[in-house]
């Protein structure tokens, strides 16, 4: 049940907001959102309301209207995918005023930012707009997001994916183009449009986090760019996946039964289930088996080969590209509070004493697996993770650790064998199993053994939190997840795990450090 939203009590509010101080203006604008939105939501009457809010944007600092941008930002997001519902018309009356303050507007400012987010939700405006932000100095980033939040749906010609963290992002060749209409041409009208309104989520989420965070803490950071390096076959021959895992071995575990597994040099065999699984590039495949009679090893190593070498350049710009701006938006990192360095501290710290072998669960492409490798040696490491495009490129960088491609949620390895498994900004990308993943971890630690983990946390700020879980990735399309703090110290708990360092104090990081304790 919503409550409706005086206008005598929002006028009250814009006041209170506009004249307050800088030690209470948090606390004036959360009321004052309050009052008209929540949870992605209109509360009743904000329409009504919304002409007080646009006509305190001529009446207060670049401070106070970089918040009123982001909040009718919000307001006009709120009935999509809606745009000519009577809160969304309310907000685009104010249009002409908005786009005043844009003209004048200094690009990377908090008020440009959240004029930029604002004015993407106005597609029928789209070349009034265009025009008003043409001689803005903003980056290419910018940009795409206000080119591609103002666009509409074509269903003979559908544009859909390749948005976050924005479309400039996405370089696409004309091959990985036309690979991506081809995708898109198998899907029916509804999955369509489905996917062009989460992209157009998405792209508002981006923009509006960005400027959220600007107008209450200055402007961001650059953005750390790094270049893809180019991909080169190795030419070199396979080493022998028997070889390779030496005593790693002796960890691992039929993903189907449970039951010990024999390495050859090609594969491996667990004779209970008469099941074999193969390697190709020093990567084991543990995700399934060949069933006897079913395939020859021959043809399915083939296959994997071939599967190998179709994109292991995502590995590559996922740590080149991607992940600085993903920890911006699930770290509230804009402020670069967080830095490459801090993360490899953090490792080394944390996992210099451990003994044992230890796991690298959900390692990627294997920028920090080298971390943990420098730090315990490359030795005594397992690499694992679900894409073989990640692995191929971990195991370019790291020809000493062997790789198996696996999941998180039955990890094959047996009961209490491992002395420390890694978990580096990757419980997310299984939030709904999340339980069971920590479970999987306690159950594979030794007593005493280390798990350390990077994952993220919800905001306290609800705008912040709003624009965390708008982002429909599609890996998930129902909306992006993180933790609260209580569920993983509940988890932890519930996996034999004792908490020996946390710390949740910098953006929306989560960093952990639990040992194993118990039988």
């Amino acid at each position: 049940m919503t409550i409706p939203a005086a206008d005598s009590t929002v006028d009250e509010l814009v006041r209170s907001f506009i004249g307050a101080l800088p030690d209470d203006l948090d606390a004036a604008y959360q009321r004052l959102v309050d009052a008209l939105w929540s949870e992605g939501k209109v509360i009743d009457g904000a329409a009504v309301a919304v002409p007080s809010v646009v006509a305190a944007l001529g009446d207060t600092d670049p401070v106070r209207q970089g918040r009123l941008a982001v909040l009718l930002g919000l307001l006009a997001e709120a009935e999509y995918p809606r745009l000519d519902g009577e809160v969304a018309i309310a907000v685009r009356a104010g249009l002409d005023r908005y786009l005043e303050l844009v003209r004048g507007g200094e690009a990377r400012q908090p008020l440009t930012l959240a004029l930029l987010y604002l004015l993407a939700h106005f597609p029928g405006d789209r070349d009034r707009i265009l025009a008003a932000t043409s001689d803005l100095a903003i980056d290419a980033d910018e940009r795409s997001r206000l080119v591609r939040g103002l666009a509409e749906l074509d269903l003979e010609n559908p544009d859909v994916g390749w948005v976050w963290p924005s479309p400039s992002a996405w370089d696409l060749s004309e091959e990985d183009a036309a690979q991506a209409r081809a995708s898109v041409q198998g899907l029916s009208s509804e999955q369509v449009t489905a996917n062009w309104e989460g992209d157009t989520r998405t792209v508002w989420a981006a923009a509006g986090a960005i400027a959220n965070w600007a107008v209450r803490n200055g402007p961001p950071a650059p953005l750390a760019v790094y270049p893809v390096p180019e991909w080169q076959p190795s030419g070199q021959a396979p080493q022998p996946i028997d070889a390779l895992f030496g005593s790693r071995a002796e960890l691992l575990r039929c993903p189907t039964c449970h039951g010990s597994i024999d390495l050859w040099e090609n594969g491996a065999r667990c004779e209970p289930c008469a099941i074999s699984y193969l390697s190709a590039d020093g990567i084991l495949d543990l995700s399934a088996g060949v069933p006897d009679g079913r395939s020859t090893a021959h043809e399915e190593t083939a296959d994997l080969l071939a599967k190998l070498s179709e994109v292991p350049k995502l590995g590559l710009y996922y740590e080149a590209v991607l992940r600085q701006s993903y920890l911006r938006l699930a770290g509230s990192n804009f402020g670069e509070q967080v830095t490459h360095a801090d993360e490899d501290a953090y490792l080394a710290e944390h996992l210099r004493d451990v003994e044992g072998p230890v796991v690298d669960l959900a390692a990627g492409a294997g920028r920090w697996t080298e971390v943990v490798a420098d730090t315990v040696g490359a030795e005594r490491l397992v690499a694992v993770d679900m894409m073989l495009p990640m692995l191929s490129v971990l195991r370019r960088r790291l020809p000493e650790v062997p790789a198996v491609m696996g999941s998180a949620l039955n990890l094959p390895f047996a009961d209490g064998s491992v002395g420390a498994i890694n978990l580096w900004n990757a419980l997310q990308a299984f939030p709904d199993d999340a339980e069971q993943g920590i479970a999987e971890i306690g159950r594979c630690l030794r007593p005493g053994g280390v798990f350390t983990m990077l994952t993220f946390r919800w905001s306290d700020e609800p705008i912040a939190r709003y624009f965390q879980g708008s982002h429909f990735f599609a890996s998930r399309p129902e909306g992006h997840l993180v933790f609260e703090r209580e569920q993983l110290r509940q988890w932890l708990d519930n996996a034999g795990l004792t908490v020996r360092d946390w710390q949740s104090d910098v953006g929306t990081f989560v960093f952990v450090t639990a040992e194993r304790t118990g039988a």
